[in-house]
């Protein structure tokens, strides 16, 4: 029976059990902690998505997302007949973020080579401007260039595209065009009065850039780029360079110091060149000075001289008191007037109104003015335009000086009735002539192809083609032009000038204004010119420094627009018969 009996169950003492948890309870204990975790990284979510979303997101944007500009190209200028005349070439900036780039002082020479510069001024210029976030540290760099400072890949420093003018023709159109500044603004010309059309409007777009300012991620268009508007302008390029090149000879021939040549269409008033001497190079303004930029033509006043003849003539003729054949005494070759001498080179005798044109007669021009009323003259000269601006919107433009009539004492009159006590920018006396050519119609100037241009009637229609054919006597045969101002073929109206240059206290005897002012062909005026030789040495007359260039440049532009000849009687008699107008023909159609 002993063997039977159970074992008695081992039994651990109470006081040994209770020393470590249960199991469940170390399961709850675990469960519980991860539990509060889990809501503590709940609560942290919900604050950084919820509540302080907004900080955050700001906090991000400042540092990665960031708002930049989208440039955009200037538009291009054409001449008249489609050749670009300024057009936008893509060019890189360098810029940086001073304070990145000053944490890694150590690059700094290397930056400094690859931009030419020194590495103490980089250092400081930086250091001057560690409050911001980006200066430009070199403008208007080739891509290559641009490259090669970016494969340095130093922290902060990034590139930005730009566009650069560009001006084929350089110094031939640089004051028509202007030039533009480092942000592609216009600052002078045609740059300038059209900036806002050629310009364009800049957009933006929000990028994500990295740690080193490189773009990592668009984000959005704030604002879409606007490109400029291309400009036609009225400008024959051809004839551009046909004056620029003829005046540069005619101003080292006579060591002038400046020239200006303008010419119009009389028809439209457009505007087919524009040229001063001296010149700059608009694709490096930098090397230039103020008075090589100057548009004289424009912005430089001169008293006309025997150019002004014309007009006292068309006040006399409109008058009523005068026509082309009533007579004139100039004789003995001067006359006294309060005092003052005027003179002719020569004792003309007596000439009708037309040989004081032909001639040149100063005393014939003076009694003609003192036969009017010093109003009525005023009137008239004003009606032309003179003592206006011409409204052609070129910047800087000089309104000239006409005294008011009624402030005219008679020797005021008489001299202004021969080119003096007044004055004129050359693009006002061919705004002038463009009057007579175009049958007493004044039109504003313009520099831009096809613009509406509405005449207003300023002289009778009668007087103007009198004045004309007056005017077509002083290249021919006695006329104070023949020869220098005659084109073979053609005929041509114009007239000589020279002034003595006003200096303090007086007029220089020994430095003058060398003038003339014509059109061709004669009988249907599709050209109007207007050269001024200032200062010419050795020789300073008009009709043998100023009329040679109009000439010259004038025989081009008329082949250069296929306009056919109009003095037959002279190309028959130069090359016998229909033999020499077919030899004509043939020339017209190779020039084609």
């Amino acid at each position: 029976m002993s063997r039977n009996r159970a074992k008695p169950e081992l039994q651990l003492p109470e006081r040994e059990r209770a020393r470590g948890p249960s199991v469940r309870r170390r399961m709850t204990l675990v469960v519980s902690l991860l539990s509060l975790a889990a809501l503590g990284l709940l609560a942290q979510a919900v604050k950084l998505q919820v509540v302080d979303k907004r900080f955050y997101q700001a906090q991000g944007n400042a540092r990665f997302l960031r708002e930049v500009p989208i440039p955009v190209s200037r538009g291009s200028i054409f001449d008249r007949n489609g050749v670009p005349l300024a057009v936008s070439t893509p060019v890189e900036s360098i810029w940086a973020n001073p304070q990145e780039v000053l944490d890694h002082t150590d690059r700094m020479p290397e930056l400094a080579r690859a931009l030419g510069i020194d590495a103490d001024d980089l250092e400081q210029y930086l250091d001057q401007r560690a409050n911001r976030e980006f200066v430009y540290l070199k403008r208007r760099m080739s891509p290559e260039a641009a490259q090669a400072v970016l494969n340095l890949k130093i922290p902060g420093v990034n590139e930005q595209r730009e566009f650069r003018r560009y001006y084929p023709l350089g110094a031939v159109t640089a004051h028509v065009l202007g030039f533009t500044n480092i942000d592609d603004h216009g600052q002078e010309g045609l740059e300038r009065a059209y900036d806002q059309w050629l310009s364009g409007e800049a957009g933006s777009k929000r990028v994500i850039r990295d740690r080193l300012g490189h773009t990592v991620e668009t984000v959005d268009m704030v604002r879409a780029p606007k490109p400029g508007h291309d400009l036609t302008l009225s400008i024959d390029r051809r004839i551009q360079y046909l004056a620029y090149r003829q005046l540069d000879e005619t101003v080292k021939k006579f060591k002038a110091s400046s020239a200006s040549m303008v010419i119009m269409d009389p028809r439209t008033g457009e505007v087919l060149a524009m040229v001063n001497l001296p010149s700059y190079n608009p694709n490096a303004v930098g090397n230039s000075n103020p008075a090589q930029r100057r548009n004289r033509a424009v912005t430089d006043v001169v008293e006309p001289g025997s150019t002004a003849k014309a007009f006292t003539v068309a006040a006399a003729l409109e008058s009523g008191k005068w026509t082309p054949t009533t007579k004139i005494d100039t004789s003995p070759g001067w006359i006294q007037l309060y005092g003052h001498t005027i003179k002719d080179d020569e004792n003309n005798g007596v000439l009708d109104v037309t040989g004081v044109i032909t001639r040149s007669s100063n005393i014939g021009a003076a009694k003609m003015a003192l036969s009017l009323t010093p109003d009525a003259m005023y009137k008239v000269f004003r009606d032309f335009g003179f003592g206006a601006s011409t409204g052609s919107g070129f910047p800087g433009e000089s309104a000239g000086l006409l005294p008011i009539g009624g402030d005219w004492r008679p020797i005021r009159q008489a001299t202004i009735g021969y080119g003096y006590g007044f004055s004129v920018t050359a693009l006002q006396l061919a705004q002038a002539y463009c009057v007579f050519a175009d049958g007493g119609l004044l039109r504003a100037p313009s520099f831009v192809k096809g613009q509406d241009n509405t005449p207003k009637r300023v002289l009778s229609p009668r007087v103007a083609q009198e004045v004309v054919n007056m005017l077509k006597t002083v290249v021919e045969p006695g006329g104070t032009a023949y020869r220098t101002a005659a084109i073979a073929n053609y005929t041509v109206a114009g007239k000589t000038g020279t002034s003595h240059i006003a200096e303090a206290g007086g007029y220089s005897n020994s430095n003058y204004n060398s003038l003339f002012a014509g059109m061709v062909p004669a009988s249907n005026p599709r050209l109007v010119g207007v050269v001024i030789v200032r200062g010419a040495q050795g020789g300073y007359f008009g009709t043998t420094v100023a009329a040679p260039v109009f000439s010259s440049v004038m025989k081009g532009a008329l082949r250069l627009l296929d306009i056919p000849p109009d003095n037959v009687p002279q190309l028959y008699a130069s090359h016998g018969g229909a033999a020499a107008m077919q030899g004509g023909r043939s020339r017209q159609e190779g020039a084609r």
